[in-house]
């Protein structure tokens, strides 16, 4: 099973800077068990558009069976690790 995290973010953005150092954390702390994927909404807006992003930062969990759960605004990592261990991390 392939579980994927996709932040979706933008420079300009300031919350998404308050949810980096949370994303930074996990990515150590699943290397290995779980794909980090940082897509900035101005330079990839075709797959920002795919996923529905209108508002970041916004965090998607998937995994082979499709999206997990969806998270709008800075999300703490509790409830990021409830949705990498649902997804199957």
């Amino acid at each position: 099973m392939t579980v994927t995290l996709k932040d979706f973010y933008a420079d300009w953005c300031g919350p998404c800077k308050t949810q980096d150092p949370i994303l930074e954390e996990l990515e150590e702390d699943y290397e290995g068990s779980v794909s980090f994927e940082k897509i900035d909404v101005d330079e990839e807006q075709d797959v920002a558009n795919e996923y529905q992003v209108r508002s970041i930062p916004t965090i998607v969990v998937e995994n082979d069976d499709g999206v997990v759960e969806r998270f709008v605004g800075v999300t703490q990592r509790e409830k990021l690790e409830d949705a990498l261990k649902q997804a199957g991390a």
